[in-house]
């Protein structure tokens, strides 16, 4: 959340000479049954209605999620403690219409589900996600917030948050509404293991992670040290760290069973939960890279359509292929040059990120800025109804991702690279926190490249959807892209469930394949494939070998009951495959083992 520290300190100074705070407590009476006691005291209110609610969105989150589900028990009460009338005048907010000043709000809040966007409530764990945990009044965002915890007797007590301590062990501080609630905070039995770094302008910097997992000491420090290659790298890719609003930057690492995934971004903090029992496993590496990087992308180069953020609805952007998408890409490219990653196994990676482009409907026909408006009704969002996302949807991340990879190659063949471009567009707009646009983003690369190659890009590949050639692109590194599948016959990449006496597709068919030409979609079943029954995978693919692309077969299925009989004509099987030269038989030249490792190989951290 875009708040600067001079504007932090500015407004906490004035308003607390100026305003009480507004202040919370938290008890857990019942925290065996995941519930919560909260109460929310705010004085010095104009004589007027006031109006108080529940939040319907999140930092880091673009669709919306509606946390005032789990509020009830809703009371008001003046400062001698006498009840006022308090009215719920839609599902979230509520109002009191007469008071003298003081309002005190009481509910009792249900949280089972901590991941990063909602909250859950145990005696041995407090994981809370402020927009699913407090009610806030309405216009009184610049007013500071202080917060009380009062702990079940069964926790451990340690705390890790971005919120600013007080004198009070468990009472925290917050300048503001914005980032109080872009602070998450957990309470528990946590291993906090913390490193030190010098940022360029000399300043000290406390990294920490704070892992609730159970493993040793020993386990938890080994893991910090891992992390702490990746915050190295992520600083290469820029020069700088931010300037950290207190100082200090949190991992709030939630690796165990009791968790729902996510990894969710903050201004000086990151909430990452893995469902597992952690044994110190390298695979849950990505998500710290990816959710770290968001530091400079997103959270200080911000986009204009999220500023400010607004809880009461879905936030939507259209440049999220670049705030999503680009640390995607940088996220896997850092696990790359830490040296968790070995290079034959990050081309894994680049299959996913071109094919995502090149073989989906999404990435085919329709734009990045596309697919990044889309956001608020993906994002996590529920809903029960049938969607046509396979044929008009590709996720931002990866398309973000791929257009990163194009651009990343295309500028180390002018000598530059996209590490350059991050660190001009952190220049531009990050450092000075000044919002930007799309357009802004192409007058950067005009600046560092030329007008013509930044408007050219942009038409094509950001505003457009034009077919980027991945593989002149990846030569350049000795990577070849190719066929997976060449020659073999194919109907179209389906999921089916062997039920119904046949195959029945258990997804849309997708646009342009065999199978969506000949008219069969979901719910639909196969049958038989000229005469030959097939009620199990297998028995389509042992029909499928003995068919090359171009031949026409006869697919007998039911649609809703009715029997039906359609010619498929098959094609070759589009899937794709990035290998290394090496491993392709193709010589790899010491002009593309110069241009990998200038890529790939670990960078220099000053």
């Amino acid at each position: 959340m875009k708040i600067p520290i001079l504007l932090f300190l500015t407004l906490f100074v004035i308003h607390l000479g100026n305003a009480q705070p507004i202040r919370y407590d938290v008890s857990f009476p019942n925290a065996i049954h995941h519930e919560a006691q909260i109460s929310l005291t705010v004085s010095q209110l104009p004589k007027q209605t006031a109006t108080f609610r529940m939040s319907r969105s999140s930092p880091g989150r673009y669709a919306t999620h509606e946390f005032g589900k789990n509020v009830y028990n809703v009371r008001a009460v003046d400062e001698q403690n006498k009840p006022l009338t308090i009215v719920r005048t839609e599902g979230d907010v509520y109002t009191v219409p007469t008071h003298t000043g003081t309002i005190k709000i009481s509910y009792t809040l249900f949280g089972n589900y901590p991941d990063g966007t909602y909250m859950g409530i145990d005696p041995q764990s407090i994981h809370l996600n402020m927009p699913a945990t407090f009610m806030w009044v309405k216009g009184f965002d610049q007013r500071p917030i202080e917060v009380k915890f009062n702990l079940p007797t069964e926790n451990m007590g340690v705390v890790a948050t971005q919120l600013v301590p007080t004198a009070d062990k468990y009472t925290y501080t917050a300048p503001g509404l914005q980032y109080f609630m872009d602070s998450p905070t957990k309470i528990g039995k946590l291993a906090i293991n913390e490193w030190k770094r010098t940022n360029t302008d000399g300043k000290s910097i406390t990294f920490r992670v704070a892992l609730e997992a159970a493993v040793a000491d020993s386990t938890a420090d080994g893991f910090a040290k891992k992390i702490a290659r990746i915050v190295d790298q992520a600083k290469a890719v820029y020069g700088e760290f931010p300037s950290y609003d207190y100082g200090s930057y949190t991992f709030l690492a939630n690796l165990n069973p009791y968790v729902r995934g996510d990894g969710m971004e903050h201004r000086n903090s990151t909430m990452i939960a893995v469902p597992i029992a952690f044994t110190g496993p390298e695979h849950v590496l990505g998500v710290f890279a990816h959710e770290f990087f968001h530091c400079w992308n997103v959270e200080r180069i911000r986009p204009k359509t999220l500023e400010p953020f607004n809880f009461e609805k879905s936030n939507m952007s259209y440049e999220l292929w670049f705030a999503e998408g680009f640390t995607q890409y940088y996220g896997e490219l850092l696990l790359v040059r830490a040296g968790f990653t070995p290079v034959s196994e990050y081309t894994n990676t680049l299959t996913g990120i071109t094919s995502g482009k090149l073989l989906t409907p999404g990435g085919t026909y329709y734009s990045p800025i596309e697919a990044s408006c889309h956001a608020v009704f993906v994002d996590a969002g529920v809903s029960i109804d049938r969607t046509n996302y396979p044929n008009m949807f590709t996720s931002y991340y990866t398309y973000g991702a791929a257009v990163a990879l194009a651009l990343d190659l295309e500028l180390r063949q002018r000598n530059q690279s996209l590490d350059m471009y991050m660190q001009a567009v952190w220049k531009r707009f990050g450092k000075p926190e000044q919002p930007y646009t799309v357009d802004g983003l192409q007058s950067v690369l005009a600046t560092l490249t030329t007008p013509d190659f930044a408007k050219s890009f942009f038409s094509k590949f950001i505003y457009g959807h034009e077919t980027i050639d991945y593989g002149s692109l990846l030569a350049k590194a000795g990577l070849t892209l190719k066929k997976a599948q060449e020659g073999k016959a194919w109907m179209g990449t389906v999921r089916y469930s062997e039920a119904n006496g046949g195959l029945t597709l258990m997804g849309n068919t997708i646009r342009e394949t065999p199978l969506y030409k000949a008219g069969l979609d979901i719910d639909d079943v196969m049958t038989t494939i000229d005469g030959q029954a097939i009620t199990k995978v297998i028995d389509l693919q042992t029909a499928l070998g003995k068919h090359k692309p171009g031949d026409v077969v006869q697919v007998a299925y039911t649609h809703r009951g009715d029997s039906k009989t359609a010619p498929v004509t098959l094609a070759e099987n589009p899937a794709l495959s990035v290998q290394l030269y090496e491993n392709a038989g193709l010589t790899l030249t010491p002009e593309m083992q110069k241009f990998r490792d200038n890529w790939l190989n670990k960078k220099e951290v000053k």
